[in-house]
C-alpha cells in the first residue's frame, strides 16, 4: 500500500491557482519527484540547481533534462565553488565509498556529506523566492532510505523554516515560507512509484557520485545502492544503465 507524500500538519497548499514555488532539482529521483509534485499540486515551477563543482556534475545535465520536460517558468544554475572547501568525497580527493553493506548505509555520516549543502542550498532557495514572489520552497530530503546526513532530518527543516522567517523581509511582513518536504517520511521505493505516478521520466535523472568517465552510473557507491534497492523493492526496472566492469 503506497504512503501519502508528506505535508506539513501547519500549511496545505490546496488552493496554489498562480501561486509560485522554487523547487531544489539536483537531477536525481528525489528532487525530480519534487519537482512533479509541486507541479500536481498546480504550482508555477522555478527550479534552482547548484553547480558546486561536484565531482559527478553530470547531475547538473539531468536538472537541465528534467527542468526541460517539465516546462518550467524558468531554471536556474547557481555556481558556488565548494571544492575550494573540500571536505567531502564530493569535493575533495576522497574515494567514494563503494560496495557498502545496505544494512550499514545511513548507521554513520558518510564521507560524501558535503557541510551545510542543504543550509547553502536552501538559503539560495530561500533568496530567489522572497524575489519572484513564492512562499512554498521544495527539497527532496528523505530520511528514511538515505545515507544519514544530518540536514536531510524533519528536525532540520523545521527549524530552517522557523529561522528564515524570523529573518527575512516576507517572514516578518507575513508571507511566510513553507519548506514543504513530501518526501521525508518515504521509502525510496514508495518515491519511485509516486515519481512513476506523475510522469517522472527516470531515464532523465542521475544519481551516481562516482560516475564512469564522468557519466555512466558506477552501480556500487551508496547513492547508486539506494537506487538500484529502490526500484527492486518498487517492481520497476531501472532505466539507467550502469558500468558493466
Amino acid at each position: 500500500m503506497k504512503t501519502k507524500p508528506h505535508e506539513s500538519s501547519k500549511h496545505k497548499s490546496t488552493d496554489v491557482n498562480n501561486k509560485k514555488a522554487v523547487i531544489l532539482l539536483s537531477g536525481g529521483i528525489d528532487s525530480s519527484t519534487c519537482l512533479a509534485i509541486a507541479r500536481e499540486r498546480g504550482f508555477e515551477l522555478y527550479a534552482l540547481t547548484m553547480d558546486y563543482n561536484q565531482h559527478h556534475r553530470v547531475e547538473i545535465e539531468a536538472a537541465r533534462r528534467i527542468a526541460d520536460r517539465f516546462g518550467v517558468v524558468r531554471h536556474e544554475v547557481i555556481e558556488l565553488n565548494l571544492r575550494q572547501f573540500g571536505g567531502s568525497a564530493l569535493t575533495a580527493d576522497i574515494d567514494v565509498p563503494k560496495d557498502v553493506d545496505q544494512g550499514e548505509i545511513g548507521d554513520e555520516i558518510p564521507v560524501t556529506y558535503v557541510p551545510s549543502r542543504n543550509i547553502i542550498m536552501l538559503t539560495l532557495a530561500v533568496s530567489w523566492a522572497e524575489t519572484v514572489g513564492a512562499q512554498d520552497i521544495f527539497i527532496g530530503v528523505n530520511a528514511i532510505d538515505y545515507s544519514g546526513y544530518p540536514d536531510c532530518r524533519p528536525e532540520f527543516i523545521e527549524a530552517f523554516q522557523m529561522a528564515v522567517n524570523r529573518g527575512t523581509k516576507a517572514g516578518v511582513e507575513g508571507n511566510a515560507f513553507h519548506i514543504e518536504a513530501p518526501l521525508v517520511k518515504l521509502n525510496k521505493a514508495e518515491i519511485i512509484n509516486f515519481g512513476f505516478d506523475l510522469g517522472v521520466d527516470f531515464s532523465l535523472t542521475h544519481s551516481c557520485y562516482d560516475p564512469v568517465d564522468g557519466r555512466t552510473a558506477c552501480g556500487r557507491c551508496e547513492s547508486c545502492l539506494l537506487r538500484q534497492k529502490g526500484f527492486g523493492d518498487a517492481g520497476l526496472v531501472d532505466p539507467v544503465g550502469y558500468d558493466p566492469a
